[in-house]
């Protein structure tokens, strides 16, 4: 797999990290491009989802097995579908950060405390 958007990430090294917080960096990446749609810098919000996009699709690669699959390739179909969208939807993008938090109770739990 070739990584584009983090240069010194590795297959290995993503994969070194636990499930929830994959699922905590690939949420940051969401929540980054929220505070873009509603600042309205669209390249910036692109770039954060290809990010976001980049880290899922590490996700899937090291996951493979795991319960949660089927639910990560159709959360990323749903979010590449907001991805091609000229207007981003900020109401969605929250939706899509919630559904996220949800695949791993770690980092789901980790979040509502705070």
């Amino acid at each position: 797999m070739e990584i584009k958007q983090h240069k010194t990430l590795t297959v290995e090294k993503w994969n070194s990290f636990p499930f929830f917080k994959q699922i905590l960096m690939i949420a940051n990446e969401i929540n980054r491009a929220k505070n873009w749609i509603s600042r309205g810098d669209p390249s910036e919000v692109k770039n954060c989802y290809e990010r976001a996009l980049e880290l899922i699709d590490l996700t899937v690669n090291v996951c493979i097995g795991r319960r949660v699959l089927k639910e990560l390739l159709r959360f990323r179909e749903v979010f590449a579908e907001e991805y091609l969208k000229e207007q981003k939807n900020i109401e969605l993008n929250r939706k899509l950060f919630s559904v996220l938090l949800l695949m791993s109770k770690d980092s789901y739990n980790l979040l509502a405390k705070k």
